[in-house]
């Protein structure tokens, strides 16, 4: 009887052990609730909804830091308007401002895009990070220029119009992961980019450095199969060089890192009036982004 019943008992033990292994698979939280891992994030409205964001305006993603006071200046060239090749100079500030778009309080960057030795396109980005880690573009308000004068402002809001927040960069990027929403905006903008990872642990140089381990995605619109344009992405830097891949042989566009810099306060205060005024044009050029509070000066500069 005695062997009976430890045999008994070991049996018991083995179902329990058993169940537990089965339990931790199908994900039982302790208050005995089920869950399963969540899905790949796809940059949908609803990835956005769920996204919870405590501290959205620290960005330290790993592929993409956003730190105020950073600066940085890109030179190569773009085929305009399916014209000449020109030279374009693009330079990138993460400023000290913030503005709430779409219930987030989202982090200013400031760009000025240059063509030829011409402003051509100032714009506005508002981005901000969940608390996964993931980077959301939540909307931009450009300004296009015209031989110096001002022609239109394209801006898309997340939350106005049908407008909603796309990846720009994900927190853990694999190249298993399928293709996301960098954001999305109806007619007459038509913003339908999409991106997804196309290789990673990759070298390249640039005037700056020379760079190991960089994370290579490729950008697409869906309604132009067959083009993609490649950013290049060092760990702790961010974005360090565009490329393209495509079926035309020549590349629309190339840009890299030229210079990379913590601004001095006096710079920054510079770059900060800049967007601020850029900011106050925008209600009167932008119905939907007269929906929005004005940007506010509210970070610290480290």
């Amino acid at each position: 009887m005695r062997n009976i019943h430890i045999g008994l008992i070991f049996i018991s033990l083995l179902v329990m052990l058993s169940a537990a292994a089965c339990g931790a698979q199908s994900g039982s939280s302790e208050d005995g609730s089920e869950h399963t891992q969540s899905a790949p994030l796809t940059g949908s409205a609803e990835d956005f909804e769920r996204a919870q964001f405590d501290g959205p305006t620290h960005i330290d993603n790993r592929w993409l830091p956003l730190t105020p006071g950073t600066q940085f200046v890109y030179e190569g060239s773009a085929i305009v308007d399916e014209g000449d090749r020109q030279p374009r100079r693009v330079v990138t500030t993460v400023t000290d401002l913030s503005k709430v778009i779409d219930g987030v309080r989202t982090l200013v960057i400031s760009e000025r895009d240059y063509t030829a030795g011409q402003l051509s396109e100032p714009e506005l980005a508002f981005f901000a990070q969940d608390d996964e880690g993931n980077v959301w573009l939540v909307g931009e308000y450009p300004e296009e220029y015209e031989d110096g004068k001002f022609d239109k402002a394209p801006a898309w809001i997340s939350g106005q119009k049908g407008a909603r927040a796309g990846i720009t960069m994900l927190a853990e990027p694999r190249l298993d992961t399928p293709d996301y929403a960098q954001g999305y905006a109806p007619p007459p903008v038509d913003f339908t980019d999409r991106a997804r990872v196309y290789k990673m642990g990759q070298q390249t140089c640039t005037p700056v450095e020379c760079y190991e381990n960089v994370l290579v995605t490729e950008e697409f619109n869906p309604d132009e199969p067959g083009s993609f344009q490649l950013k290049y992405y060092a760990p702790g830097v961010g974005n360090v060089r565009v490329g393209w891949r495509g079926e035309k042989e020549e590349e629309k566009e190339t840009l890299e890192l030229a210079d990379y810099q913590h601004l001095s306060p006096e710079a920054l205060a510079k770059v900060r009036k800049e967007a601020m005024e850029m900011d106050g044009r925008a209600y009167e050029r932008s119905e939907v982004y007269r929906e929005t509070p004005p940007a506010e000066h509210t970070l610290r500069v480290e």
